[in-house]
Order: C-alpha cells, then structure tokens, then sequence
C-alpha cells in the first residue's frame, strides 16, 4: 500500500521570480542617478548607458509579474489536487 505525502501549501516567498524581483528592484534604486549613478550597477567592460537603473527596474517589475502568474498557478494547482485527494477518501 502506498501513501502519498502531503502536499505542502505553496508559499509566495518560496518562489524564486519575487527574489529576482527584489534583488533587481535594490539594484535599480541603488542605480537612482541621485543615489549612485549608472556607475555603481554597471558590467565591467559593458559600454556607457544613459539611465541603466529604468532597464533594472522595468526588469523588477517583469519578474514580480512571473511570481504573481507562477504563484498563482501553483496555489490552483495545490487546490485542484487537494480537491482530487479528499474527493478520493471520500469514495473509500
């Protein structure tokens, strides 16, 4: 006879996209032309952009928007399955 585990409830902060978002969104501040400039945020060898921290914070942005989809395919997904798991106890 074999148990399945329990299936953890997804939680927002284990998902990877809002941590890219957040570093991004620190990087972009950092970036502010009144904070650090262009300077502090870019490549060693990248060629001088104008406004480099709107690229980091359009990116911040972006990737807040995975976490939102991606989490919230997760949370339907962990409900649908829950829903088949009691919906198959209360059969037996």
């Amino acid at each position: 006879m074999s148990r399945k585990k329990n299936l953890p409830k997804p939680a927002w902060f284990k998902n990877t996209y809002f941590w890219i978002s957040l570093v991004l969104l620190i990087l972009g501040i950092w970036g502010l032309p009144f904070i650090g400039g262009d300077k502090v945020i870019r490549d060693p060898g990248q060629k001088h952009e104008t406004n480099l921290y709107i690229l980091y914070l359009v990116a911040s942005v972006v990737m807040l928007l995975n976490g939102v989809l991606s989490h919230r395919q997760t949370v339907q997904q962990y409900e649908e399955d829950l829903a088949l798991k009691t919906d198959s106890n209360d059969t037996n």
